[in-house]
């Protein structure tokens, strides 16, 4: 029984190779330049939430072997890839949310700033005509009088954002940027582009909180890149919320020494993490 289940794991820990279908269809569509969106650091409880953006042409190069959703793929698999997957894609970047501005906008408006930034990375004739969003919330396109975003969960992408801080309030892109976006639920495992976008979030975001480690030695945020972790959790009820943890989740209200006056005040604005599970492998 073992040996028959031994490739059966194998294969699962593999996971599902992605495809380049959608990104076809909308190529034979008449859009000439497609992207992949994708997050990372959702779930996360310290450091930046980073949305990975890879822009894909027709004719598609050859696909990366290995390329997979990066939850998918182990740390030092994802580290080898980065590179090839750079080269691979037509145009890439990846744009962040600090902790701060995660706390004060709210995670759907701090997306919709990461991915304007990111965009704002690309040249302007390399701009996606289409893009593939991950999941089944559009928070790109503009709001219209029909199934729009809610106001106060767009970020404008075509003009820079009072919400920007930290040197960022120059970021702006073009007034005629209004890309076709189809919102696929588990692109990041079907879709080659989101399966790129998704690569290049994860290893960006990683080599952050890796880089900034040595500052915070109590976390290990050089391993769980500010995801719950046993360590990390039990290094915040010894020594608190260091300078790049989002302080308005919900696991701040459970630390032993937080002040429950000042929880009770700012409840309202307490948020349960999403993806709180997600790991660096």
């Amino acid at each position: 029984m073992s040996l028959r289940q031994g490739p059966a794991r194998r294969r699962t820990r593999r996971g599902t190779r992605p495809g380049s279908k959608r990104e076809r269809q909308l190529w034979e569509s008449g859009y000439r330049l497609v992207a992949g969106v994708d997050e990372v650091g959702r779930g996360a409880w310290a450091g930046p939430l980073s949305v990975g953006v890879a822009v894909l042409c027709a004719p598609l190069a050859r696909i990366p072997r290995g390329l997979r959703d990066s939850k998918q793929i182990l740390e030092d698999d994802r580290e080898r890839l980065f590179d090839k997957v750079v080269s691979w894609c037509t145009a890439w970047a990846v744009g962040h949310s600090e902790p701060q501005e995660c706390d004060r906008l709210g995670m759907t408006a701090a997306l919709g700033l990461a991915t304007r930034r990111a965009f704002s990375q690309l040249p302007d004739d390399l701009l996606p005509d289409a893009i593939v969003l991950d999941g089944n919330f559009d928070f790109i396109s503009r709001p219209n009088d029909a199934g729009a975003p809610l106001e106060d969960s767009f970020v404008d992408l075509s003009a820079p954002s009072e919400d920007d801080i930290d040197g960022h309030a120059d970021v702006a892109l073009p007034a005629s940027f209004e890309p076709v976006v189809h919102t696929v639920v588990k692109a990041d495992t079907s879709c080659v582009s989101v399966a790129a976008a998704s690569v290049l979030a994860k290893v960006t975001r990683d080599r952050i909180m890796r880089d900034g480690a040595e500052s915070y030695p109590p976390f290990d945020f050089g391993r769980n890149k500010g995801y719950p972790s046993p360590t990390h959790q039990r290094a915040l009820r010894g020594y608190g919320l260091s300078a790049i943890h989002r302080r308005t989740w919900v696991y701040v209200e459970k630390l032993p020494w937080a002040d429950p006056e000042s929880s009770r005040l700012r409840g309202r604005f307490l948020r349960e993490p999403e993806d709180s599970c997600e790991t660096s492998a």
